[in-house]
């Protein structure tokens, strides 16, 4: 068998539901909705909102999101078709195996840690950054947790009072992921249950955001909407495009890490009790909310506070700082909404930790990489093994990575996971028309090479820096999958 060797349908369905190593089918469409608005509502809203209006488009990041919304809807539709289809754990990865061979399969898997896993780092880090700022707000500044203990060693910060500092470790970020480790392991429906109250709190505090907020905007922060097209680098020395159609799609692509939610859905295929029914509605359910949440939530963050503030003391827990600066007689909703966004942060990395398990343990089973990583727990029925190894990956990112680097490279990974899926759907449509499908993506081939385009665009937006990670990143799997995963493959 050769290296695009494909792994038959009835076998997918065959191996989810054998043996002693079964996850359990414990959540409904309400619980895959929320589990969806979890993962979206988070980072890419409260922090990296701010990071493109800053670096990339100014007010126009509205249409940012815009662009990342149609790239996303044009995915979701594939994803619903294939959950509806192939409702096994593994989300892009599985689909990939079926319509494109191992090889991709492999690819696509590898690439999904840059997604979940370097994505929960980044939230993380975002999680560390408002901690301070409630602490700050509490109890006085000298009860910050230290620059040097919060910070990446390749970040610094120049004032007058402290001169420079350097940062050595970020201990608040792996302290969030060591706990929502643990209730990860402890079991899929109790922490679908704290997902769903920590939801409720996130869209409540946005609501209130864009309402109390709509008042304090100033016109002259949206003029002009789309600056013209320049070059702007920022404090780590990094080169963006900004303003104009290269800005737009950077920003979009900056942002698209925000819209993740959905895929890490199906994730949760083989844990959901009705997933031909319930996966569509969770994929798809959750995209549109947040959708219409996001812009309006941009429209009024980039009119509350302008790009310079986002740019320099507004760079950290900048929805915070614009209601304390600008939205006089709102200090309680700044403290609010930072408690809200810490418990906020905290559902975000418990859906990506759980998605980045869940794609381990289907590589596991298909031999891809050790069996370590489908070891399921005797009572918990949760991959428990995978969850502790992904505990250091991820910590490590957090403590020493910066918060911008790794946001960047999730949404480049996110992407091209998203461009490979709407390539499966129609490769799938063309071999195996016959196959029942529950949800069947409209104006196939024309909505998958949509996406393909959209998606692709985005990426190009991002800029040559990412696509260098993006490509060693992958270099750096092929030489796993050649030197293990190929002779350890059970279809083999």
């Amino acid at each position: 068998m050769g290296i695009f060797t494909k792994k038959p349908l009835d076998q997918l369905i065959n191996d989810s539901s054998e043996g002693t190593h079964t996850l359990k089918r414990t959540l409904t469409a309400g619980h895959l909705v929320a589990l969806g608005i979890g993962a979206i509502i988070g980072a890419g809203l409260f922090v990296r909102t701010a990071a493109a209006a800053a670096n990339n488009a100014g007010p126009s990041v509205t249409i940012g999101f815009v662009v990342a919304a149609v790239g996303c809807a044009f995915a979701g539709l594939c994803y619903a078709e294939f959950a509806s289809m192939i409702p096994i754990a593994g989300s892009a990865y599985t689909y990939s195996y079926a319509t494109m061979g191992e090889l991709v399969a492999w690819i696509i898997g590898w690439d999904l840690v840059l997604e979940y896993a370097v994505g929960a780092a980044t939230v993380g880090i975002a999680w560390s950054e408002y901690l301070n700022k409630l602490l700050e707000t509490m109890f006085g500044t000298a009860y910050r947790i230290p620059y040097a203990w919060s910070h990446s060693p390749f970040e610094k910060i120049t004032d007058l009072t402290n001169g420079t500092q350097h940062g050595i470790m970020n201990v608040p970020a792996l302290f969030i992921i060591f706990m929502l480790t643990l209730l990860l392991i402890r079991g899929t429906r109790e922490s679908a249950f704290v997902n769903g109250l920590i939801v409720i709190t996130k869209v409540t505090i946005v609501i209130l955001f864009i309402i109390l907020g709509w008042h304090f905007m100033n016109p002259v922060n949206h003029i002009p909407y789309i600056p013209e097209a320049s070059t702007f680098t920022d404090s780590q020395g990094v080169a963006h495009n900004y303003g104009g159609i290269w800005g737009i799609l950077g920003a979009a692509g900056v942002v698209f890490f925000a819209f993740i939610g959905f895929d890490a859905v199906s994730t949760a295929a083989q844990e959901a009790k009705n997933p031909k029914k319930d996966m569509p509605i969770g994929i798809l359910g959750s995209l549109v909310v947040c959708t219409i949440l996001y812009i309006l939530f941009a429209h009024v963050l980039t009119g509350i506070g302008s790009v310079n503030d986002f740019r320099t003391q507004g760079k950290e827990a900048s929805v915070v700082y614009v209601i304390k600066t600008y939205m006089a007689g709102y200090g309680w909703l700044a403290d609010f909404v930072t408690v809200a966004i810490l418990f906020g942060f905290s559902s975000v990395i418990l859906v990506m930790l759980m998605g980045q398990s869940r794609v381990f343990y289907s590589m596991s089973r298909d031999g891809l990489v050790p069996k370590i990583f489908s070891d399921v727990h005797p009572k918990f029925h949760t991959p428990y093994k995978s969850n502790w190894i992904f505990l250091v990956l991820v910590g490590a990112f957090a403590a020493f990575v910066p918060g911008d680097i790794v946001g960047d490279m999730t949404s480049i990974g996110t992407l091209f996971a998203f461009m490979l899926v709407c390539a499966g759907v129609w490769i799938m449509r063309i071999k195996n028309p016959e196959i029942p499908r529950q949800f069947k993506t409209p104006l196939v081939p024309l909505v998958p090479i949509l996406g393909i385009i959209v998606c692709g665009a985005m990426i190009a937006g991002l800029g040559w820096t990412n696509w260098l990670r993006l490509g060693v990143w992958l270099l750096i799997g092929l030489i796993i999958y050649f030197g293990y995963s190929r002779k350890h493959s059970k279809l083999k």
